[in-house]
């Protein structure tokens, strides 16, 4: 569990859709006092106390902020996602994932023309790396067609991009459903990209 007193934080968020759950739900942490100094960036029933011609008087925070039919159906499925996490156990996953991310690490280091980016010992559950041969995009593109997803470009992260002297980065990233056998596979691709773009 996360502390958001013990680390001092005004505000924590996060996605769902990364932890199985349906997109389009998550949740942010604000810290009161700085919810209750910002204005609602929106408007819409069940935030609203009074309304008259000249002047709406809001719900104080988290009220304030949640305009309209919050997503019902995102906040079970969020929900029942946590309990499938909770019942695999976390530690069991990052574990599966870590070895997962050290073993395709291992495997694209078989590469021609491969840089790996990041730390070389634990890394979480993902692998960046730039291939010589081609470009991000059309490395996903190519690999796109044999069926293996993976993201290429800035990943939001431009500064980054331009501390590492590249235009973008190819990621592949591994969950507790991922396994070995899919990582063989996707070194069988990238191969087959490194003979096709060189």
């Amino acid at each position: 569990p996360i502390n958001v007193r013990e680390l001092g934080c005004d505000f924590l968020a996060f996605s769902g859709h990364k932890m199985c759950a349906p997109t389009g739900i998550g949740a942010l942490y604000g810290r009161a006092e700085i919810l209750d100094s910002l204005p609602p960036w929106h408007g819409g029933g069940e935030m609203i106390v009074s309304v008259t011609l000249e002047k709406s008087a809001f719900k104080k925070a988290p009220h304030r902020f949640e305009a309209g039919t919050p997503n019902i159906a995102g906040a079970i499925g969020l929900a029942a996602a946590i309990d499938y996490i909770e019942g695999i156990g976390r530690p069991a996953i990052f574990e599966h994932d870590a070895h997962l991310a050290g073993y395709a690490a291992e495997r694209l280091a078989e590469l021609p023309g491969m840089r790996m980016l990041g730390p070389s010992g634990q890394r979480g559950a993902l692998v960046g790396f730039v291939m010589d041969a081609a470009h991000p995009h059309d490395l996903t593109t190519f690999a796109d067609q044999y069926g293996l997803a993976m993201r290429g470009g800035h990943h939001c992260n431009q500064p980054l991009m331009r501390r590492f002297g590249v235009t973008g980065t190819t990621r592949a990233s591994f969950y507790f459903y991922n396994t070995k056998a899919e990582i063989d596979r996707m070194i069988e691709i990238l191969r087959a990209a490194v003979r096709f773009f060189s």
